[in-house]
């Protein structure tokens, strides 16, 4: 046990004192550039969200010492003076970034948008946005994502439960409430943090593997990261521990930082977002950064420390946390007004985030942190704080009601409409799930029917059925659905961005479903897929050619679809109303984009020369009548075409029965074989 405080405080307080160090701060501007980075879509650091687990270290680190120290200084702690502390300095910024983004979101958003916006402002305002991330399956890295404002928040939920329940667990182990005649040893904190680590850890590698939201978003899945900060300040923090072991003068130290900032730097580089996160990769920026904080503590004069105390990173790393906050919504706001395929103007917002970062750093939170009041009355500090945040979040919700009723206007009923217009499969449970490998068949029009066509591959498949449905429906043909989610008739592995990991199950389905459709031996098959997929060229080739000839013979014919283009926005929600501030800052519509990009006229390229080898494939390509002169666009004669960045509406595709079958009978012999469809005239669509 340490001595009784009494008698030796001053020995204490030089034994644990954490002091200012402003490599720490240099670290922190290299996390925050590297998550802004990220944002932004520099590819090159396209991992760049590692940053937060840099913040992570740190906060365990300084938090950990902030609390030892006081505990060595007085023998216990006092959580109103710290949990008043850290709501100073996080509370303020935050709740100006969400009224702010709010107020803009506004006038900018989609108004079908506002509703979920408002929902999780509310969450991010009590700081428990992360649970709803990971309740709701929010994916960080799905493009759907970057339509949530405040996202990034999820991250301060962990900080905040961090902070939380840390001082409670130093108080218990050390034995360290008011009135306690002794402070156990330091010791017994080293062994705690050691098996939080362990245990984190390995609830971190479990849920890596079998629900990767809560391994990402969820506190105890990285607690290990604020353990592990704090066993480097148990370890490096006390000049007792320097003078004692000589550390600090031991020259293989002096690399350690750099071989720590490498580190994290490669895993910015190296880690993409398909790379089962945080899991074993984490460990990786995570030691990084221990190993910068580590060898800073014992090398205050070597190279590394010089460079991150320079006064750009120091001016960086000070209004780190304001700039992480209004970063995010900074983006996605201009992204509403700005082409954000420009990196000109993705460097425009985020030096504009950068500057309103700045201000409200000086000129907000600053002033509120140190007012002299709010020191000197941390329980007054605590009362006023929680009372803000539930008038915030009571505001909040009132605007989430509102935006909901709002969502009930006659002028907005299309868009709330084209939210949900899918097709009817989903709602009959013919669609596959992610995590099953069952192949489930649906059956449509005659069962007894002389003909068979069967239709078959991802949603994109999925989109043409209200087409197809009208095509096929009549006496002579009945109709199967097999389909399943991200699920390509490419024969090639792939990571699956919500699992982490190879998507094996699709891999399952898809030998399953090809060995029950050459049991059926139908007339026609129609496949398609999405454009998005991460093959190579010899995949693309080599992996659809396979599916075709393990077809071959037992299909009449077989017609390979074209992907449908892929737009860089959410169709459905560029097309919406949103008032005369928007149309005057846009000027006019920009809810259209040109079919061919890179990606989609590689792969349609491939798909072709994939097809080439066999008599009984057919080429159909819709490009022109979904996008017609190549340009795809939001609505066409007064119909929504995209219910989202790439899924056409059930009602669209209904439209485009007559132009499929033109399509399907293209280049077929005058006499028919019975591949060939011959049903009665599309019906009116309904």
């Amino acid at each position: 046990m340490l001595p009784h405080l009494g008698q030796r405080v001053s020995e204490n307080q030089a034994l644990y004192r954490l002091g200012y160090r402003p490599d720490v701060e240099g670290l922190r501007a290299v996390a925050i550039l590297l998550v802004v980075a990220a944002h932004a879509g520099v590819k090159v650091l396209r991992g760049g969200f590692v940053g937060v687990d840099v913040f992570y270290i740190l906060s365990g680190y300084l938090i950990t010492g902030l609390l030892v120290q006081e505990v060595a200084t007085t023998g216990h702690l006092g959580f109103a003076r710290f949990y008043a502390r850290r709501l100073r300095r996080l509370l303020p910024a935050l709740l100006l970034m969400l009224a702010v983004a709010c107020a803009v979101a506004q006038l900018l958003l989609p108004p079908t948008e506002l509703p979920s916006q408002a929902s999780n402002a509310t969450g991010a305002a009590l700081w428990l946005s992360n649970f709803q991330f990971a309740f709701w399956k929010v994916d960080y890295f799905a493009p759907s994502s970057d339509t949530a404002l405040f996202l990034h928040t999820w991250s301060l939920g962990v900080e905040e439960q961090f902070y939380l329940v840390w001082p409670l667990l130093v108080v218990l182990v050390l034995d360290a409430w008011k009135g306690a005649k002794h402070v156990q040893s330091m010791a017994r904190l080293k062994w705690l943090f050691v098996g939080i680590f362990a245990v984190s850890f390995a609830l971190s590698l479990y849920w890596t593997h079998r629900t990767p939201m809560f391994a990402f978003y969820l506190m105890p899945s990285r607690a290990w990261q604020f353990a592990l900060g704090a066993i480097v300040f148990l370890a490096v923090g006390s000049p007792r521990f320097r003078s004692h072991s000589g550390i600090g003068n031991r020259a293989w130290l002096r690399p350690l930082g750099w071989v720590g900032l490498a580190m994290i730097l490669f895993s910015a580089w190296f880690i993409s977002p398909s790379t089962p996160y945080p899991g074993t990769w984490a460990l990786l920026p995570s030691f990084g950064a221990s190993m910068v904080l580590a060898s800073g503590a014992c090398n205050n004069s070597f190279g590394l420390t010089r460079m991150l105390s320079l006064r750009p990173m120091q001016t960086v790393g000070r209004v780190s946390y304001s700039w992480y906050l209004w970063h995010w919504p900074v983006l996605l706001l201009g992204a509403t007004l700005l082409d954000m395929r420009s990196a000109w103007n993705r460097l425009l917002l985020v030096l504009l985030s950068l500057l309103i970062a700045t201000i409200s750093y000086h000129f907000f939170e600053t002033p509120i942190r140190r007012r002299k009041w709010l020191v000197a009355k941390p329980r007054w500090t605590l009362v006023g704080a929680l009372a803000i945040m539930f008038v915030a979040a009571v505001s909040l919700r009132a605007w989430q009601f509102e935006a909901k009723r709002r969502d009930q206007a006659a002028a907005l009923a299309p868009f709330v409409a084209a939210r949900t217009d899918e097709a009817v499969i989903y709602a009959k449970g013919c669609f596959v799930s992610y995590a099953s490998t069952k192949v489930q068949v649906c059956t449509f029009g005659n069962p007894s029917a002389k003909h068979t066509a069967i239709l078959i591959g991802d949603s994109k498949a999925a989109h043409w059925f209200p087409a197809y449905r009208q095509i096929f429906d009549s006496p002579q043909w009945r109709f199967f659905v097999i389909t399943k989610s991200a699920c390509p008739m490419v024969d090639a592995p792939y990571v699956a961005l919500p699992l982490r990991r190879e998507y094996t199950e699709c891999a399952r389905w898809r030998e399953e479903a090809v060995h029950k459709v050459i049991a059926m031996r139908p007339d026609v098959v129609i496949m398609s897929e999405s454009v998005t997929y991460p093959f190579a060229k010899s995949q693309w080739v080599s992996g659809t050619k396979q599916v075709l000839d393990d077809l071959e013979g037992s299909v009449g014919r077989v017609y390979l679809m074209l992907p449908t283009p892929e737009l860089s926005f959410n169709g459905r929600l560029c097309a919406e109303p949103r008032g005369r501030f928007y149309a005057a800052l846009t000027g006019q519509s920009h809810c259209s984009e040109n079919a061919h990009t890179a990606q989609f006229d590689n792969v349609t390229r491939w798909l072709i020369a994939a097809a080439t080898p066999f008599a009984n494939v057919q080429i159909v390509d819709m490009t022109n009548q979904v996008c017609p002169g190549a340009l795809c666009r939001s609505e066409i004669d007064g119909k929504i075409v995209f219910s989202d960045a790439g899924h056409m509406t059930a009602t669209f595709a209904r439209t485009l029965a007559p132009a499929l079958l033109e399509a399907l009978e293209r280049n077929v012999d005058s006499s028919p074989t019975s591949a060939s469809p011959k049903p009665r005239e599309p019906s009116a669509p309904k």
